[in-house]
């Protein structure tokens, strides 16, 4: 915006002007938000956001929705479309599949049906594994093709790394990292386009959780070694293999068949005693889990067993608190050998950001303890979002709300947007507004809460349908969805049976 000036001849402000420029200003801004609302839409809970899409699929054939529910690709694909980022209207099609040979093509539309990136012999996304096995993509960049050579684009369609590489593959479970091929020989690029390790090894994967950890790199003579994200030499390469098993600048390797722990001056710290080093625990412990005949236990840097190898699984959760599992059953014990909370539990996990510890029994009734393992809640769990900061249970017949303070809160609370909550009056279901008013009538026998797009899904007769965020119904109860583990709807469209997939069927 060009800054205003003061004419020579104006000795004070001309208010009428002044005013005439506020009420401009205003009218722009007006104007500005119009705009928005046109690329924005109300999402039925209230709150202004981007419009997302989704894969559907009806009568066999595979398209593209809205948050709204509106149909933006029609269902006339034989392969699923695929939507790398849900916000992002970028939908790669598949087609013209030679199953004998495996060649394929592929188009990108955008939400126009217009096909974009037509420069490119096919587009495809990049599909990653998550440790617990869901496969996810990458959600801002693209693997492209031309003339042979694969490259890297954002959801722009600009270029992040050129189309030189024989091979681009996802770091397993790393965000943002790939593995680059060029020569026969493999490197890392990033997503931003820069190549973090030049193509020159016979392979190379990522140290910990994400590439700033370094990497494990094999030279042509099949040794490993050691760089870090600057490519400073870690580790020489001879040895046969190194573990995803680092801390405290040690680092577990095997030479010669047998598993060690070393440091960065390449000097043993701890060689025996174990048959393999799962986790090097940090300073304040100096010590290591370690698995021995096919049992877990903890041994310090010096040798001396601190905690025996007897139990079947046992992981860090707080610095010197551990869960362990012995005869299918969970509990918690500490570095000095006390239990802390009973082997009595189906699973144990631990919640890090929100510092607490989630321990269910065989009917997946779940105790909530805080960080010093007191019992703080109990029920059935259904919910537990970090970034919001609560969790739900399902205590009897009736959900309840805690925030990471466990302090028992509201729905209204929780959700401030949305304006249908659920509520049961003489076994039916109906959903009521912030104010208790009733907005539709208590006529289900089941029902969900107001999902993000501002839906709801009630069941009658043993089917289930939708109903807006106004109280309308969408979907008169038509679908029988007893096999299906979510139940969520947007508009007409209920969400698919494999969950992994991410899709949403209509009849």
């Amino acid at each position: 915006m060009d800054r205003g000036r003061r004419y020579d001849g104006e000795p004070k402000l001309n208010m009428k002007k002044v005013f005439a420029v506020i009420i401009a200003i205003v009218v722009m801004i007006m104007f500005i938000f119009i705009i928005k609302g046109i690329l924005k839409k109300d999402d039925g809970t209230g709150k202004i956001v981007s419009k997302s899409y989704f894969t559907s699929y009806k009568d066999n054939k595979w398209g593209v929705i809205d948050s709204l529910g509106n149909t933006v690709i029609d269902p006339s694909y034989q392969e699923m479309i695929v939507i790398p980022n849900s916000k992002t209207p970028v939908f790669i099609c598949t087609y013209d599949i030679n199953y004998t040979t495996g060649e394929y093509k592929t188009k990108v539309l955008n939400q126009k049906n217009e096909e974009i990136f037509k420069d490119y012999d096919r587009v495809e996304a990049i599909q990653n594994i998550a440790p617990n096995n869901n496969l996810w993509y990458e959600q801002s960049v693209l693997k492209v093709y031309k003339d042979g050579k694969y490259g890297l684009i954002d959801l722009t369609g600009k270029k992040i790394v050129s189309n030189e590489y024989e091979e681009i593959i996802p770091v397993v479970g790393i965000q943002n990292s790939f593995k680059v091929k060029k020569d026969g020989k493999y490197g890392i690029a990033d997503v931003d386009g820069k190549i973090v390790v030049q193509p020159k090894y016979i392979d190379i994967d990522v140290l910990g959780k994400d590439n700033k950890s370094g990497f494990i790199v094999k030279d042509e003579t099949g040794k490993c070694g050691i760089i870090d994200y600057s490519n400073n030499v870690v580790l020489q390469n001879q040895y046969d293999s190194i573990q995803k098993v680092y801390g405290n600048d040690l680092y577990v390797v095997t030479i010669a068949g047998k598993q060690k722990v070393i440091n960065k001056e390449n000097a043993d710290v701890l060689t025996a005693g174990f048959d393999s080093v799962e986790q090097i625990l940090p300073s304040q412990e100096n010590a290591v889990i370690f698995k021995k005949d096919n049992k877990y236990g903890i041994m310090s840097l010096t040798g001396e067993i601190l905690i025996d190898a007897q139990y079947d699984s046992l992981k860090e959760a707080k610095v010197g608190m551990f869960i362990a599992q012995s005869a299918n059953l969970y509990g918690i014990i500490s570095i000095n050998r006390d239990s802390k909370l009973g082997f009595d539990y189906s699973s144990i996990v631990y919640n890090e950001k929100a510092d607490l510890f989630i321990a269910e029994d065989s009917n997946l009734n779940a105790s909530i303890l805080n960080g010093n393992l007191e019992v703080k809640a109990q029920g059935f769990l259904i919910d537990l979002n970090t970034e919001k900061g609560y969790f739900k249970l399902r205590v009897d017949d009736s959900f309840k709300y805690y925030n990471f303070k466990f302090e028992e809160k509201q729905e209204t609370e929780i959700f401030t947007t949305r304006t249908l909550f659920l509520s049961k009056k003489d076994g039916k279901y109906g959903y009521v507004d912030k104010k208790g008013k009733i907005i539709v009538e208590h006529l289900y026998d089941d029902a969900t809460e107001q999902n993000d797009y501002g839906f709801v899904a009630v069941k009658k007769d043993g089917k289930w349908g939708s109903i807006d965020n106004k109280g309308n119904v969408v979907q008169e109860p038509a679908f029988n969805l007893d096999d299906y583990l979510l139940i969520n709807f947007i508009g007409k469209w209920h969400f698919g049976k494999d969950i992994n997939m991410n899709y949403y069927n209509q009849l």
